[in-house]
C-alpha cells in the first residue's frame, strides 16, 4: 500500500526491529516514555494472527511493559491497541502518571492540565534509558 503511514514510515523513533514486529518511542512530549509495538506486516486484528504470531507479538508487548514501568515507575501504565486509522495491528504502551496532561482520562480525551516543564525534563531525561532497557528485555527472549 503506497499511502500507508506505517509502510512509510517507522511510527515513531525506532528502538528494536525484528522480522514481524517493531518497537518504537513515540515522540510524545507531554508523555514521556510512551511506546508503540507494531506488527510490520498489514494484519488488523489480532485473530488474523497465528497463535505463534500473538505470542510473539504479546511477548513483546509484555517485554516493553516491564521495561518503562522499570525506567519511568509510572502510578500506571495503560496497554491500548485500536488500529481504526493504520492497517498495522499495533499496541500502544503508555506511562502515566496522576499530573499528566489527560489522567484520569484516555490520552485520546480532552487536556485535562499542563504539567510542570521540570517534571516534564524529569521524565524525559529518565525516558532516554527506556531503548536500552527494551533491548535488553527483548535479549533475554532469546
Amino acid at each position: 500500500m503506497n499511502h500507508c503511514i506505517l509502510c512509510k514510515d517507522e511510527g515513531g523513533h525506532l528502538v528494536w526491529r525484528g522480522d514481524d514486529a517493531r518497537v518504537v518511542l513515540v515522540d510524545a512530549p507531554d508523555l514521556p516514555g510512551y511506546c508503540r509495538v507494531i506488527w510490520n506486516r498489514h494484519t488488523a486484528e489480532m485473530s488474523e494472527l497465528s497463535r505463534v504470531e500473538r505470542e510473539i507479538l504479546l511477548a513483546l508487548v509484555d517485554v516493553v511493559e516491564f521495561a518503562v514501568r522499570r525506567v519511568m515507575r509510572p502510578q500506571k501504565i495503560n496497554l491500548a491497541s485500536l488500529g481504526n486509522q493504520v492497517p498495522h495491528l499495533h499496541w500502544h504502551v503508555i506511562p502515566r502518571f496522576a499530573d499528566d496532561p489527560y489522567f484520569p482520562e484516555s490520552i485520546w480525551s480532552s487536556r485535562q492540565r499542563d504539567t510542570a516543564e521540570a517534571v516534564l525534563k524529569s521524565r524525559r531525561e529518565l525516558a532516554k534509558g527506556v531503548p536500552e532497557a527494551i533491548r535488553s528485555g527483548i535479549a533475554d527472549l532469546a
